[in-house]
């Protein structure tokens, strides 16, 4: 499978974007924050614009240092702008695939990004290989195929759903990597692994309830733009998929289940 395919339609545009910054580490990456403390050396593989990079700064205090790593260089600009002034912090272009460092951090981490790639293993080798000897990979991440909304969105939406993890998976993207990561990190070399779940559970009783819920009004409107052009699905349906889930959320959507789990193993060797 081309890497450069899933590269080019993980790419984030439009409405996405804001996604990004309204994540935090405690939130957002919550085992990274309960095994992170003063003083240790971390790096964000797939930053973003480093809202969840500047939680890991903080917690690691100013004799911490933490790197945040993405592909994109606009998301690395904004990160720089946004989080650059916070002692021990630091924002780099780079590939997964071509981390380098070697046996520098005492955790290499990354949150909903081995799901965009058509290589997770390799990337998952280049993760272990810039840890320290017994230091800690910790990869959090969906399994797309096990999402629960309640009640069911419009017919609209779920077809555009169905188109997307098509689009996904013809480009060699896995839509239920989380429940194959383990396997994953056995392969790798990875050791003492455990797995935690945190699914993402949004309620209508959250004050954030809409902004979360709209992720997939706001995918309409960001990665159909990406689908038609690759054939996937028209502009109408992706429109019309849009507005009708935006009316469900307004008016009958309950809850919103996302399956995530936190894998987290030991390098040994």
């Amino acid at each position: 499978m081309d890497t450069n395919i899933a590269h080019n339609r993980a790419e984030l545009s439009g409405k996405l974007t804001n996604v990004l910054n309204s994540r935090s580490l405690t939130s957002s990456h919550k085992r990274l924050a309960d095994i992170l403390t003063q003083g240790m050396t971390v790096l964000d593989v797939g930053c973003g614009t480093g809202a969840i990079t500047r939680g890991i700064a903080e917690a690691v205090g100013p004799h911490g240092r933490v790197v945040g790593m993405d592909s994109n260089p606009n998301l690395i600009d904004q990160a720089r702008q946004a989080h650059g002034s916070i002692p021990g912090i630091a924002f780099e272009t780079g590939d997964i695939y071509n981390i380098p460092y070697e046996g520098t951090f005492d955790i290499v981490s990354s949150a909903r990004v081995l799901v965009w790639l058509s290589d997770p293993f390799e990337a998952l080798k280049t993760m272990k290989s810039a840890v320290k000897i017994g230091g800690r990979i910790l990869i959090t991440d969906y399994n797309h195929e096990k999402i629960s909304w309640e009640p069911q969105p419009p017919p609209s939406m779920l077809s555009f759903y169905s188109a997307y993890l098509k689009w996904r998976s013809d480009a060699g993207m896995d839509n239920a990597i989380a429940d194959h990561l383990p396997n994953l990190f056995q392969k790798a070399g990875i050791e003492a692994t455990t797995v935690t779940p945190h699914h993402e559970v949004t309620m209508r009783s959250h004050p954030d309830f809409q902004t979360r819920i709209g992720i997939w009004a706001d995918t309409a409107s960001s990665r159909g733009i990406q689908m038609e052009r690759d054939g996937y699905i028209t502009k109408h349906d992706y429109v019309t998929a849009e507005n009708e889930y935006r009316e469900w959320m307004i008016q009958d959507a309950q809850a919103l289940t996302m399956y995530m789990l936190a894998v987290e193993g030991v390098r040994l060797l």
